[in-house]
């Protein structure tokens, strides 16, 4: 845990990225796309590694609200219905802290498995 804290979250105009920055001067541009593929929710995460979902085909996929949990997360709620992860600021400084490494990775398993970001799909992780 890291006990990051946000400054400034903000939605880009066209809902494709959120930027959040935070007290220790970080600042992360967080695609939409990005977010919702890395999704902190049971449907994408699973109960355990094993049960790890690999979302395809969300490209285009844009940020439609953002919800206030506490004072310590928001909920995403994404033009493709998915509205159930919860990102507490530590989940958002992780993600910006990875983003090259999980995306990197994130289209190594599209390949490997014959999908793409184009075309909607969901296969368990290994």
């Amino acid at each position: 845990m890291t006990d990051a804290w946000p400054t400034e979250i903000k939605v880009h105009k066209d809902h494709s990225a959120l930027t959040i920055a935070f007290e220790d001067g970080s600042s992360f541009t967080l695609a939409a796309e990005y977010l919702r593929v890395e999704s902190p929710s049971a449907e994408v995460q699973g109960h355990s590694a094993a049960d790890r979902q690999l979302v395809a085909g969300k490209r285009e996929v844009r940020i439609a609200e953002v919800i206030p949990v506490g004072n310590y997360a928001v909920r995403l709620v994404f033009d493709d219905g998915h509205s159930t992860g919860i990102y507490t600021w530590d989940t958002f400084h992780e993600l910006g802290r990875e983003q090259e490494a999980r995306w990197t990775r994130y289209q190594q398993e599209l390949a490997s498995r014959n999908l793409s970001r184009d075309t909607p799909g969901t296969v368990r992780r290994h």
